[in-house]
């Protein structure tokens, strides 16, 4: 009979549903891409309604529900770190025992309520089996139950969860086997994060930023950090000093002897980027690395396999992985694209499966079981168009014979596209389905497209999409990287001089390659390999490219704008099209162009504000 089992991840950031049917992926998707609030930490009400969808059942009908870590776990962590550092910390204490004490404390009744309230149950309604995996073993069965093999080394690096910060297991078969872990309050991730506060972003939003502001900056403050701030093992363990930081018991990540260590506080959000910040963001990357491959290579003593699987929001640093791919002990690397909490859904649901129903993997060596990571919504014509009439714009019916190369010629001309195809992501990453395409090798395209299109920092680099059959033409990188979590240079014969006297932000406006909207001052990127069994669409698209202009490679960024998620459905896509500079928008063959729709709708759309943070 079949078993079908629901996965949630909540109540912290990036609140997300899965749903597995006899151990295979069906479905996944994060709320925020639902709710339209970025990092939605709230009950997944909406991405749960999307699995049961999908799957064509109701909540009575699953077998099991799990919760992906454990609450009671969590509180004792939260305890016991105020009263050992008593009295320091009594006001975010007091802050923060009304909520424990009044709803995540209960977690297991206020998911039960809030699960008869979406099913429509009254309060003795029998529901399924609610189970709670481990914050890290979530991660880790995200990691390892997908990927291409049959036994790895899994490693998980992330903020906390329970009480570990990381975590190494060894994965056959059906089974992960806890090798070490290493506790609250000494965390890489809160490491980084601590960073990320002190250069002006947002803690678990704007880590990335820090990741691409690090190539402008010089690694000045590499030993400060390692003399200073933490202490790194021979194995790669670590313990911090947390005589620097406030993220154990305070309101903030670091405090003013962090601040008095580095020559004043942190940086503003609405102030200018200074080279200080670039300097910051290229050693605390640095320390990062060299503790990650540090952390491998002993891995690889305790568990000799030619396979490392890697989750949790560490994993999501594509510089690292990188580095770890070329220096690292491992001959193969398989990353969980959503790699950060939302996956933790995904994989807790796995972890049911495969422990509590000790059920066998079903194990494929040439392909992941996550098709790609398209795992969420998709929209018909019929639903496109009614909200193209409702919207009263004008949109031409393109026929899939034709569209590519229409498309290719678009993009050939200079202009930016917004590209909507079949199912959304599931993770934090553009993959060709909501994504914004343009020509990598127009100089002008990273510029528009940061400053008209995302309304963003204009030093983020843009991504490349690549046909998998060409990335080694383009560069130094022969493996594939479907998910866009790994950075490799561009090959040497495509660079350019440059003038090696700029430093910072200068370093900008230089054309760097002859791709130059893709290639990073470092001359880095991230790269995504496109293969057409996954995406046959994204892959058709680049084909007729590469056809017209003999480049396979395109520029791809996420759907949206500064501060909000990607987009999700045409609503959501048509708002950020009109809003924004984009010129072409392009939803399964429905093509809308910017100079054909009513003045009156663009105006209303611009008029609704984007959350700029």
């Amino acid at each position: 009979m079949t078993k079908k089992i629901l996965g949630i991840s909540a109540y912290y950031h990036d609140s997300a549903a899965a749903i597995i049917e006899d151990g295979k992926i069906i479905a996944a998707a994060q709320e925020e891409r639902f709710s339209r609030n970025k990092h939605d930490p709230n009950f997944p009400a909406q991405a749960i309604q999307f699995c049961l969808d999908d799957t064509n059942c109701n909540l009575e009908q699953l077998d099991a529900i799990i919760f992906y870590d454990k609450p009671l776990l969590k509180f004792e962590r939260l305890l016991e770190t105020y009263f050992a550092n008593a009295p320091f910390g009594i006001r975010s204490f007091i802050r923060a025992m009304p909520i424990w004490l009044k709803e995540k404390l209960y977690l297991k009744s206020i998911l039960r309520r809030e699960l008869r309230n979406l099913a429509g149950l009254d309060k003795k309604a029998k529901l399924p089996t609610l189970l709670f995996s481990e914050h890290h073993l979530s991660h880790a069965g995200s990691a390892f139950f997908p990927s291409p093999y049959e036994e790895a080394a899994v490693l998980c690096l992330d903020g906390v969860g329970e009480w570990a910060t990381s975590t190494a297991w060894s994965g056959k078969e059906n089974k992960l086997s806890p090798i070490w872990e290493i506790q609250f309050p000494h965390s890489l991730g809160l490491l980084y994060s601590a960073f990320t506060y002190y250069c002006g972003f947002r803690v678990n939003s704007g880590e990335y930023k820090l990741m691409g502001l690090a190539p402008y900056g010089e690694p000045v403050y590499v030993d400060k950090i390692l003399d200073k701030l933490i202490n790194v093992h021979d194995d790669g363990s670590f313990d911090l000093d947390m005589s620097y930081f406030d993220y154990a018991v305070g309101d903030r990540m670091t405090n003013s002897k962090f601040d008095k260590l580095f020559g004043g506080p942190a940086r503003l959000s609405d102030s200018e980027v200074s080279q200080k910040e670039m300097d910051l963001a290229r050693s605390i990357q640095v320390v990062t690395e060299e503790i990650v491959l540090k952390i491998a290579k002993h891995l690889y003593t305790l568990v000799p396999s030619k396979n490392l699987c890697l989750a949790g929001g560490v994993a999501l640093n594509c510089v690292a992985n990188g580095r770890l791919l070329r220096d690292g002990p491992y001959e193969n690397i398989w990353i969980q694209p959503a790699a950060g909490d939302a996956g933790g859904a995904l994989g807790a649901a796995l972890v049911a499966w495969h422990h509590y129903f000790e059920q066998p993997r079903l194990i494929d060596s040439s392909n992941d079981s996550m098709f790609g990571s398209y795992l969420g919504p998709s929209y018909s014509n019929e639903q496109i168009n009614a909200e193209v009439e409702k919207q009263k714009l004008v949109a031409n019916s393109i026929s899939n014979e034709n569209l590519y190369d229409h498309v290719a010629k678009l993009v050939e001309q200079g202009n930016v596209i917004g590209w909507f195809q079949g199912r959304m992501e599931f993770g934090p990453r553009a993959l060709g389905n909501r994504s914004i395409i343009g020509d990598p090798r127009n100089v002008a395209m990273q510029s528009t497209m940061n400053l008209k299109i995302k309304y963003r920092e204009s030093f983020r680099p843009f991504a490349p999409a690549v046909l998998a059959t060409d990335v080694a033409k383009y560069f130094d990188h022969d493996v594939e990287s479907p998910y866009m979590l790994f950075v490799a240079n561009i090959k040497s014969e495509l660079k350019l001089k440059t003038d090696n006297a700029l430093f910072g932000i200068d370093k900008l406006n230089q054309k760097r390659s002859t791709l130059p909207a893709i290639t990073h001052v470092d001359y880095s990127a991230r790269i995504q390999t496109v293969h057409e069994d996954t995406n046959p669409e994204f892959h058709n698209l680049l084909s007729s490219f590469k056809a017209k202009t003999g480049c396979g490679v395109l520029v791809n960024t996420s759907f949206n704008v500064r501060g909000e998620p990607p987009v999700c459905s045409p609503k959501d896509a048509i708002r950020c099209f009109l809003a924004t500079e984009m010129d072409y928008l392009v939803m399964n063959n429905i093509v809308l162009a910017k100079t054909d729709q009513p003045q009156s709708a663009i105006d209303v759309a611009k008029s609704i504000k984007f959350d700029m943070d």
